[in-house]
């Protein structure tokens, strides 16, 4: 199995990335091949609207450091996409990707009943904020949920942990670290 780890956030060795890094040593011990991306260290654009991927490409047409990451992702069976909120929402860093992933969909995704490039994946979506109260931001998975089962993410796993961060407490509970471990026995096995 591959899987392919996309850290969303600019913060090194941040919350996000301890659970989401726990998920993918848990699944390299179950003999998973793992590769991490630190997004805010990669030189890349955002989706430039040019719908080359729609009128004869098949594939993103920027070429930039994003491009071996979406190969990546187009190779992998299981993809984790990890951030923290940022005013209300997945980082800068994160949204930039998946904006990019418009390139998987077929021309005409809208209509059509299997509407990715992309062979059926797994996708743990992890979210972590400083703000402790859970009915805030609840709403980020679901809001990118639809267009991530466009693209072909069937099985989907949320890690979502509130109120730790910088300017609160900045470790991970151990019960979310299990609920990592958790999620990659079960992709794994």
């Amino acid at each position: 199995m591959k899987i392919v780890s996309l850290l969303g956030s600019p913060r090194i060795r941040g919350n996000s990335e301890t659970i989401a890094g726990r998920f993918t040593e848990t699944a390299a011990k179950l003999c998973a091949e793992t590769r991490t991306y630190e997004l805010n260290r990669l030189s890349y654009q955002g989706c430039q609207g040019c719908y080359a991927c729609k009128k004869g490409l098949d594939h993103c047409v920027l070429k930039d450091d994003l491009a071996e990451v979406l190969a990546a992702v187009r190779e992998a069976d299981c993809v984790v996409l990890a951030s923290a909120v940022y005013f209300g929402e997945i980082t800068a860093q994160l949204k930039s990707f998946i904006d990019r992933c418009f390139s998987f969909l077929k021309p005409d995704f809208i209509t059509n009943p299997e509407p990715s490039r992309l062979t059926p994946k797994k996708l743990v979506f992890v979210i972590s904020q400083g703000n402790p109260d859970e009915s805030l931001f609840s709403d980020i998975f679901t809001r990118y949920e639809h267009f991530l089962k466009w693209l072909g993410f069937v099985d989907t796993y949320l890690i979502r942990v509130c109120g730790i961060g910088p300017a609160s407490v900045d470790a991970v509970p151990e019960k979310v670290l299990q609920q990592a471990e958790e999620a990659a026995r079960a992709i794994v096995a």
